[in-house]
C-alpha cells in the first residue's frame, strides 16, 4: 500500500484514541482526531471551490495545523507547493510563474511582514525580503489569528479544520496524483521542482520504516515531514519543537523536547552543538533515546566517535537520499566506523531502491520513492546522483562529487547557478564560491571576488538578497588578487581556491 493517505488512513483507524501529535505549544490530537480534521479540511476547501489539480503555495510553520493543512489540501485532490519565500524576488517570482498556484496559505505574521507597512520594513532591516503575499492572484488561507496585512477574505486553517458529522475521512487510492512539489537548486531562468505523488511519498515512508525501530509507543521529536510521517503511519506519537528546531538558537528547548522522546532527526552540525552542550554541563543528555537519525550532510567517523561515547546505548543512523529520491540508503554508525576502505561508505540501497555507477562513475538509483520528474519536464526512470561512487559488497560507498556542490545544514548550493549574476555586479571582475568543510560534515560557504573598487565585499553582500537564493547566501566575503586555475583550459581550480580562502579571514 504505497499511497501516503491510505497509509495514514489505515493508522488513524487502527491506533484512534492513541496519541499522534503533539505541537509546540502542548496541545495533541489523537489519531481519530487528526483523521477528522484532515476530512473536514478537505471537505470545506472543496466546498469553497478547491478543484483536483489545485496547486497550493505553502508558507506555514510546522505543527498540528499545518499537518492537517497539508494533508487535507492532498486529500481534496491538490498538490502543496513548497517555495521559500526568502529566497529573493526574482527567483521568487519565477518558481511562483512555473507552478502557477491557485491557491496561499500562510502563517498571519508572514502576511503581517510581507505586506507593505511597518511589518514589510523591518523585515527588511534585517535583511529579508519577502513578496507581498496578499497581493498574490489566489485564493488564500490563513494560519494563525488575523492580523494586519491579511486579506480580509482569506480563509482561516482553523475553521477549515472543524469537524462536521458530514466528514468522512475515506478517500480514494490515487497512488498517482500529484502530492508534493518543493524546489532544488535553480536559477531565476531556469527554476527546478522536484514533483512527488501520493504514491512515491508512501513509498518513501515503507521504505525508511523498514530501518527504523517506529512502531506504538514510540515518541519521535523532530520538525521533519521525513521521519514525522513515518511515525504516524507506525503508530508511534509525533512531537513537534518550535519552528526553526536548531540547538543553536535554544539548547534547553531542544534539549528539554527531546527528554521523552525515543527517536529523533539531527542534522551532524546540530548534533556536535548538542554534544558540545553536553560536554560543558549546560544541558542532559536524554536518557530514552534509542535511535537518532543523522542526514543532509555528510555523516563523519570523528562526529560518530563522539556521539557513541557520549550515547553507548542509542543507535545512530545515517541517512543517504536526495530531494528526487528519499531515502537511498541508511548505514549505521557502527557499519560506519568499521568500513576500512576509502570513500565514505552510506550503505546497502534499501528495499525496492536500484542502483548502479554509469561508466564516468556517477551513482544512478531508481526507485518506487523516486519523484515523477520535474515541473514541466518528461517524467523520470531514474536519477543521477551527482555522487560519484562503487559499489562495494552491496554498499554504495561515495568517492567525491561530480558537480560542484557545497552542502550547508540541509541545503545543497550549487555555485554555478549563482556566480554569473555575482560576477554581473558593478566592480567585479570574477567570483567564485566555494565550501570550506569543517569537522563534522558541515561547509562553510565563502564568495571570494576579483576587483578593485573600494568596499568591493561590503556591496556585494549588500546587494546578494535580491540576487541569490537565501539558502545560498555566503558566510563570508572575501576579496582576493585572482581566482586560481588549471589545466590548458584554464578552468577555475576549486580545490586550490578552498586552500585560498580557507586561510583568509572576512573583509
Amino acid at each position: 500500500m504505497s499511497d501516503l493517505l491510505a497509509q495514514v488512513l489505515d493508522a488513524g483507524r487502527r491506533h484512534g484514541s492513541a496519541p499522534a501529535l503533539t505541537g509546540p505549544s502542548g496541545h495533541t490530537l489523537t489519531y481519530a482526531d487528526l483523521l477528522r480534521q484532515v476530512a473536514a479540511t478537505a471537505d470545506r476547501l472543496r466546498g469553497k471551490g478547491f478543484r483536483s489539480g489545485d496547486r497550493m503555495l505553502f508558507s506555514v510553520r510546522p505543527g498540528p495545523a499545518a499537518v492537517v493543512l497539508a494533508l487535507g489540501t492532498v486529500a481534496a485532490g491538490g498538490t502543496v507547493v513548497f517555495i521559500d519565500p526568502g529566497s529573493g524576488p526574482e527567483l521568487f517570482a519565477s518558481r511562483l510563474d512555473l507552478t502557477r498556484p491557485a491557491w496561499a496559505a500562510a502563517e498571519s505574521l508572514l502576511y503581517a511582514a510581507s505586506a507593505p507597512g511597518p511589518g514589510r520594513a523591518l523585515a527588511r532591516r534585517r535583511g529579508v525580503l519577502l513578496p507581498d503575499y496578499s497581493a498574490l492572484p489566489v485564493r488564500h488561507v490563513r494560519s494563525g489569528p488575523w492580523l494586519p496585512g491579511a486579506p480580509l477574505r482569506a480563509v482561516s486553517a482553523k475553521a477549515l479544520a472543524k469537524p462536521t458529522a458530514r466528514s468522512s475521512p475515506d478517500w480514494p487510492a490515487a497512488e498517482d496524483q500529484d502530492a508534493v512539489v518543493v524546489f532544488t537548486a535553480g536559477t531565476t531562468s531556469d527554476p527546478k521542482a522536484v514533483v512527488h505523488t501520493r504514491g512515491s511519498l508512501g513509498a518513501a515512508l515503507e521504505v525508511l520504516a523498514s530501518r527504523c525501530s517506529l512502531a506504538p509507543g514510540a515518541r519521535v521529536h523532530t520538525d521533519q515531514f521525513l521521519l514525522g510521517l513515518p511515525s504516524l503511519v507506525a503508530g508511534a506519537h509525533w512531537t513537534m519543537p518550535r519552528y526553526g528546531f536548531s540547538p543553536t538558537a535554544d539548547l534547553s528547548s531542544v534539549a528539554s523536547g527531546l527528554s521523552t522522546a525515543t527517536h529523533t532527526f539531527l542534522v551532524p552540525a546540530d548534533l556536535a552543538t548538542l554534544l558540545d552542550a553536553a560536554e560543558r554541563g549546560d544541558v542532559a543528555w536524554p536518557h530514552s533515546l534509542r535511535q537518532v537519525l543523522l542526514g543532509a550532510a555528510p555523516v563523519l567517523p570523528p562526529l560518530l566517535r563522539r556521539a557513541q561515547a557520549a550515547l553507548p546505548g542509542v543507535e545512530f543512523l545515517a541517512v543517504y537520499g536526495m530531494t528526487e529520491i528519499l531515502p537511498i540508503a541508511v548505514t549505521s554508525a557502527a557499519d560506519k566506523l568499521s568500513y576500512q576502505g576509502e570513500g565514505d561508505l552510506v550503505g546497502e540501497p534499501l528495499p525496492g531502491v536500484r542502483a548502479r555507477v554509469a561508466e564516468d562513475g556517477e551513482l544512478v538509483v531508481s526507485g518506487p520513492n523516486m519523484c515523477r520528474g520535474y515541473l514541466g519536464q518528461p517524467p523520470l526512470t531514474e536519477h543521477a546522483t551527482g555522487d560519484l561512487a562503487r559499489i562495494e559488497d552491496g554498499g554504495i560507498v561515495l568517492i567525491g562529487r561530480k558537480k560542484d556542490m557545497i552542502l550547508r545544514g540541509k541545503t545543497n548550493v550549487y555555485p554555478g547557478l549563482y556566480e554569473p549574476s555575482i560576477a554581473a555586479l558593478p566592480g567585479v571582475e570574477a567570483a567564485a564560491m566555494v565550501g570550506v568543510p569543517d569537522e563534522i560534515g558541515d561547509e562553510r560557504i565563502v564568495l571570494a571576488l576579483v576587483g578593485t573598487r573600494p568596499g568591493l565585499a561590503e556591496s556585494v553582500r549588500a546587494a546578494l538578497p535580491q540576487l541569490i537564493d537565501a539558502a545560498a547566501l555566503p558566510d563570508e566575503v572575501v576579496v582576493v588578487e585572482g581566482l586560481p586555475v588549471s589545466g590548458r583550459t584554464r578552468k577555475l581550480d576549486r580545490n586550490a581556491l578552498r586552500a585560498m580562502v580557507g586561510r583568509c579571514g572576512s573583509r
